[in-house]
């Protein structure tokens, strides 16, 4: 089995299921008692954040252990929005966010919030000139993820996060979702307020995650309760979840450079072998460093994504469509849209994504498999593409 979708969710190490079972076998307390139990649970939890705070280089109190990216970024955007919006009602976004970050804002919208959404180029980049001309005295956030989930493209974070320190009643939220325990990342070198996380991507469980929140930003819970996570995220926390996470991100992010350049020589012989596949274009820049290392994008004009995928699933390779969260529905990309892309090439995106264990050997045999199968679907593209003509 080749295992290519390492975007939608990665395997876990299995030091981590063994740490995971290790702690729900011997430290149940919850970690909000007052008796021997709980103390170690608290314990658990405060040396996890110390580690996750440590790969960050900020405070361990700046970490608030969420469910995941979704909530991270909900608890980031809602709360920013409805603790400032005394201060202003104007968001800005771009128009390439995940789901997770794209329908928040459209929810504030409708509860009368303004959003300004910056056009992305043809790699998929944040268009600058766009944002700093969207900043008025009404705007109190400015929210762009690190690496898109379904191209690959990285953002300017450093250079935005800069920028914006002119502006210090405009706040910046990061979904470092596709980006953290994959790239370096700096949050309080590069300016950033606010970044959310998701341990199931840098190969941890499911339903746990992470939002840095640097001091002083104010965020209106969108969980109240019991109080806990200095009463931004109430509900008892998941102790073996989040040790298991900070384990993954500490093992993700030992030897970061060695995995990086095995990644990048990784997709540098994806990106070689198809471009040489005519029926196939490939999505983002050209320049390797403007790219993340792990996700490499493509349309097959004409064939519908979802075939694609299960002709190389019947040969046992995986990989997907756009957004996991979204991979079940017929309409086309709405990134690849942003990008310029014909809703032809919309509806034909297909992602690989990996990780450093992957070799170039796998690579080859994956191109292999890919060139049958676009041998074998091509003449249905054709005949589908002359239809359409006629339609026309």
């Amino acid at each position: 089995m080749l295992y290519w979708d390492y975007a939608a969710t990665s395997p876990l190490y299995e030091e981590v299921i063994d740490t995971i079972a290790e702690v729900m076998k011997l430290h149940y307390g919850n970690p909000s008692s007052i008796h021997r139990l709980g103390v170690q649970a608290e314990k658990l939890l405060h040396s996890s954040k110390e580690v996750i705070a440590g790969s960050l280089g900020v405070l361990p109190t700046q970490i608030i252990c969420t469910s995941g990216g979704t909530e991270s970024n909900n608890l980031a955007i809602k709360g920013v929005a409805y603790s400032y919006r005394n201060r202003g009602k104007h968001l800005i976004t771009t128009q390439i966010e995940h789901p997770s970050v794209k329908e928040v804002f459209l929810q504030l919208e409708r509860e009368g919030f303004r959003v300004t959404y910056i056009p992305v180029n043809h790699k998929g980049c944040v268009e600058l000139d766009a944002l700093k001309a969207a900043i008025c005295e009404d705007t109190i956030l400015v929210s762009v993820m690190f690496v898109n989930n379904e191209v690959g493209t990285m953002q300017p974070i450093q250079e935005i996060g800069q920028w914006l320190a002119n502006y210090p009643k405009v706040l910046f939220h990061v979904d470092a979702v596709q980006g953290i325990a994959k790239l370096p990342f700096h949050p309080k070198e590069w300016g950033v307020d606010l970044c959310s996380a998701s341990a199931h991507k840098f190969r941890g469980p499911k339903g746990v995650g992470f939002l840095y929140r640097r001091e002083g930003v104010q965020l209106a819970p969108q969980l109240v309760g019991g109080g806990q996570e200095y009463g931004l995220r109430s509900g008892t926390e998941n102790v073996p979840l989040i040790v298991g996470m900070a384990k993954a991100l500490r093992l993700s992010m030992e030897h970061l450079q060695a995995k990086m350049e095995q990644k990048y020589r990784v997709r540098h012989l994806l990106v070689e072998g198809i471009s040489k596949i005519p029926e196939l274009t490939l999505t983002g820049s050209d320049l390797a460093e403007e790219m993340a290392p792990h996700i490499v994008h493509f349309a097959f004009a004409g064939m519908k994504a979802e075939v694609v995928v299960h002709a190389l699933e019947q040969r046992n390779i995986y990989i997907s469509t756009k957004s996991a969260c979204a991979s079940d529905e017929s309409d086309p990309s709405s990134v690849m849209l942003a990008l310029g892309c014909s809703r032809e090439q919309a509806v034909s995106g297909l992602r690989v994504s990996y990780s450093e264990e992957h070799q170039e050997k796998e690579a080859e045999q994956f191109l292999a498999a890919l060139r049958e199968v676009v041998k074998e679907l091509a003449p249905l593209s054709k005949q589908a593409s002359e239809r359409r003509g006629k339609r026309r």
